[in-house]
């Protein structure tokens, strides 16, 4: 990751990023330096427009809007619910029952 910070910050100082500017970068910030990484890093930067990477990839991080939260029913609401589940319940006993007197 060090590799990649140091590319971009030669990038934005419009300087050339090839691997003895990442190795200066590097060194000068007190790194590891990992030649098998800067490379890699070189040659996979070869032909990519940098500013148009960056402004795809803050195009795609953003965060999806989450749903705002339900607020809880009330206590008063929740009792009139189960009254309406209880004589609807009720209603459909009392015609079962009728159905079975006149078979």
């Amino acid at each position: 990751m060090q590799c990649v910070y140091a590319a971009l910050l030669l990038h934005a100082a419009g300087q050339k990023i090839d691997e003895e500017s990442i190795k200066k970068v590097l060194t000068a910030a007190g790194a590891k330096i990992d030649e098998a990484r800067i490379k890699a890093l070189v040659s996979s930067l070869e032909g990519v427009n940098i500013d148009e990477a960056i402004k795809e990839a803050t195009t795609f991080t953003q965060a999806p809007q989450a749903a705002a939260p339900q607020p809880e029913k009330k206590e008063e609401e929740k009792k009139e619910e189960k009254k309406k589940e209880e004589e609807k319940k009720s209603e459909e006993e009392a015609a079962a029952g009728l159905g079975a007197l006149f078979g």
